[in-house]
């Protein structure tokens, strides 16, 4: 079974990655003078990727760490190469085609379609399993940010431009769920194989549509930037992905406008208007529902061989070494197959509970 600690620091991890993710929106900001918006995408995603095959680099070179995540197989690989292209490439090009032909105030609302389309495709391609209970926080967080992102100028209206932004956020909803697929495979991997594809086409279409790059110091910003708000953010995300499903991970992705306008107003004193108090308790009520969900029932697993990290301490994971011992309390990943079993305990749509209900 998933341990009730695992389950708390894999919500902790999803809050975590909306509150770097809701940082880049307001410093974001500030690049914008001096950045397309093609160009500042492919910085931060490129930021993300080299940011973090430095840390792995630092790890393996100079810390000597033993990497004991599994390594993404050949048939696995399809599902990262569509991760990038759908949520790394295609989604941000037609975000920023969109945005062109679209008011502010109209893009701001309907980008929070994002979750809303993760939970459909979950919901109807892939079967995950989502309760009253979760409906209903996703609803609360949903009308959140769109109350949020309220223009009360009255500046409003659809468009082709619109539309597109639509499609970039069920873009956004399949790379959610493809990166489900593979998120007890190595994170770094996945993040910076994401980051450097997509940086590099972002930038490469940015220089043949004649962009120039501003200052350096400025593009050192964007890539520390990345960093941390796309590289670490999404190396969250995967983490919480593992336990929680694409789903209940991107319920809580979704505080990151909320979490946005909260680092705005802590660091550039922006003042807050009366739609960040409407938000606050549906926000409030949203993160109490995800944090008490429990789900407990008897359910089986059927027979399956596949390789992720993993430790001994649960009834899924009882196999014996070559050595014949269980290795109870070191992480640690290989090839290895599960029986046949049914039984009761608390879970939540990870890679082991993927059951119908």
């Amino acid at each position: 079974m998933i341990k009730t600690n695992n389950l708390l620091n894999a919500k902790i991890s999803a809050l975590l990655a909306a509150l770097l993710f809701g940082a880049s929106a307001p410093f974001s900001k500030l690049l914008l003078n001096e950045f397309k918006p093609l160009q500042l995408a492919g910085i931060l995603y490129l930021g993300s990727g080299f940011g973090l095959l430095i840390v792995k680099l630092i790890q393996i070179k100079i810390l000597k760490v033993k990497n004991e995540e599994a390594k993404i197989n050949q048939k696995e690989l399809l599902w990262l190469i569509g991760a990038v292209v759908f949520g790394g490439i295609f989604a941000p090009i037609i975000l920023m085609i969109g945005l062109n032909q679209t008011q502010a105030s109209t893009a701001s609302l309907l980008l929070n379609f994002e979750a809303v389309a993760t939970t459909i495709i979950a919901l109807i391609f892939f079967k995950e399993h989502i309760g009253k209970k979760i409906w209903f926080s996703i609803t609360l967080i949903t009308m959140a940010s769109i109350i949020l992102s309220l223009d009360l100028s009255g500046k409003w209206g659809l468009s082709i431009g619109a539309l597109g932004i639509i499609l970039a956020c069920i873009l956004w909803g399949i790379d959610n769920n493809f990166t489900r697929n593979i998120s007890l495979k190595d994170p770094f991997i996945i993040v910076i194989v994401k980051g450097l594809c997509a940086g590099c086409f972002s930038l490469l279409l940015s220089a043949i549509l004649g962009y120039s790059l501003p200052e350096l110091n400025k593009i050192i910003f964007g890539l520390i930037l990345g960093f941390f708000s796309y590289g670490f953010s999404l190396l969250l995300f995967i983490l919480a992905l593992r336990n929680l499903g694409s789903v209940r991970a991107s319920a809580f992705f979704g505080f990151a406008p909320f979490l946005g306008t909260l680092i705005s107003f802590i660091i550039f004193k922006d003042i807050y208007n009366i739609l960040f108090y409407l938000s606050l308790p549906l926000m409030i009520t949203g993160a109490y529902l995800l944090f008490k969900e429990k789900h407990l029932h008897m359910h089986s697993h059927e027979k399956l061989a596949h390789e992720h990290i993993h430790e001994h301490h649960d009834e899924h994971h009882q196999h014996n070494h070559k050595n014949n011992e269980l290795i109870r309390d070191q992480k640690h990943s290989h090839l290895h197959k599960h029986e046949k079993l049914e039984h009761t305990h608390e879970h939540l749509p990870d890679i082991h509970h993927r059951h119908e209900h």
